[in-house]
């Protein structure tokens, strides 16, 4: 049960790292600009509330 237990232990090191990895990617690179001005628009980024919110652009 040791072996077993050392590879989960192993492949949830490994998850974490790639998770931290990528959230730094994502957060600082500009990979997705229509997603950080979305993050905007729902209001993640600031405490400010409105009544009407819109996200997309009609040609």
């Amino acid at each position: 049960m040791k072996r077993g237990e050392r590879i989960i232990i192993k492949l949830v090191i490994i998850q974490a790292i790639a998770l931290l990895f990528f959230q730094i990617v994502f957060h600082y690179a500009d990979i997705f600009p229509e997603l950080k001005r979305l993050t905007m628009y729902e209001g993640v980024n600031s405490q400010n509330y409105t009544k009407i919110i819109e996200t997309f652009k009609i040609p």
